[in-house]
């Protein structure tokens, strides 16, 4: 089953309308039960609509923003690819040539708008391609290797844990305690924040896709694939010190800062997979050694203003050449919980206007 949305637009606003339809599947995908929304077997309760309901109540609601990487920063430039790239995939972002413009959103895990920048969670980076012919193509990514579960059950489930107890108005230890030992999906990913520090600056980190995808070029031939994209500013992190004394909104202005020397430039890398890699499960990064190619440079050389703030982010859509796994079950749930939150903060900025 192929999962992957093509979608083809002239401008963001026809773009943003058939995404609001998307949304719309999405919610009555999750109404019709797990069998319907996504590919892993799920209890009662756990769907898209049921885990942006629990972020809310974790976070609480700050009306038309992200239920998730609620505080983020708008980037825009544009993508070329290298003759590497056609050999792997035929789609046109891959295509030697093409100066592809994008809109870029850089963001902190979390639905807290006022995190401090220093915060030990994971970056965010949400790219949108507007590839010839008006086809569009999407990604999401983190700037940690592994992904918090391997399926949306662990991730509500913990996710849950941290509703406020209406007594204290803080979560349940006991709660939590339970969970995490039910639960340990999320070691790869607590090891990897816990042996590494924030960085400086977004343009000195990496972003991973996370997932795998197959590439398949004009012959038919198919790969195995995952992403990232590697500063060419190189990848630092805060010392400790740094970290203390850090501003807690210092990000966003260390990237303007940064732009207004010269484009920041990431090379994107595709990682080929080997036989027993897997391809279902975004928690689990694949051994190092694997061949590397560079496909391609994104060059990012404005930041500010609202130009990401109604795009959707979807790692679903996907230009033709690339498709997801139909066996990940955290890729379609990721994409159906993005589009509820989408759906609700667009519908709350509309309201507001009235």
């Amino acid at each position: 089953m192929n999962i992957a949305k093509n979608v083809s637009t002239t401008s963001n606003r026809p773009v943003q309308a058939g995404l609001l339809t998307l949304a719309g599947v999405f919610v009555a995908l999750a109404a019709a039960g797990p069998a319907a929304a996504q590919t892993a077997a799920a209890p009662a309760g756990t769907n898209p609509v049921a885990v942006v309901d629990s972020m809310e109540a974790v976070f609480g609601v700050t009306k038309a923003k992200r239920r998730n990487h609620t505080k983020g920063v708008c980037a825009t430039g544009s993508f070329s690819a290298n003759a590497e790239g056609a050999k792997f995939s035929r789609s046109p972002l891959l295509a030697a040539g093409n100066n592809v413009p994008v809109v870029a959103r850089f963001s902190l895990a979390g639905g807290r708008p006022g995190i401090p920048d220093a915060a030990r969670n994971p970056r965010g980076l949400g790219l949108q391609f507007q590839l010839p012919g008006g086809v569009m193509h999407q990604m999401a990514m983190l700037n940690v290797p592994a992904f918090a579960a391997d399926n949306p059950v662990s991730f509500h489930a913990r996710l849950d844990a941290d509703r406020p107890d209406p007594a204290t108005g803080k979560p349940d230890p006991a709660k939590q305690k339970a969970v995490a030992e039910q639960y340990s999906d999320n070691k790869a990913l607590g090891g990897w924040l816990r042996e590494h520090r924030p960085p400086p600056s977004y343009a000195n980190a990496a972003f991973f896709s996370l997932h795998a995808f197959k590439f398949s070029n004009a012959k038919n031939e198919a790969k195995w694939v995952k992403w990232r994209f590697e500063p060419r500013d190189g990848v630092v992190e805060l010392s400790d010190e740094a970290m203390k004394a850090a501003a807690p909104n210092f990000l966003e202005a260390a990237l303007t800062e940064r732009l207004a020397k010269g484009p920041a430039e990431w090379d994107l890398v595709l990682t080929l997979a080997e036989p027993g890699d897997a391809l279902d499960n975004p928690t689990k990064a694949w051994p190092a050694g694997r061949t590397e190619v560079k496909v391609g440079v994104l060059s990012l050389k404005s930041s500010g203003g609202d130009a990401c703030e109604a795009i959707n982010y979807d790692p679903l859509v996907l230009s033709a050449g690339i498709e997801p796994s139909a066996d990940d079950p955290v890729l379609a749930f990721r994409s159906g919980a993005y589009a509820v939150s989408w759906a609700r903060r667009l519908g709350e900025a509309a309201a507001a206007k009235q």
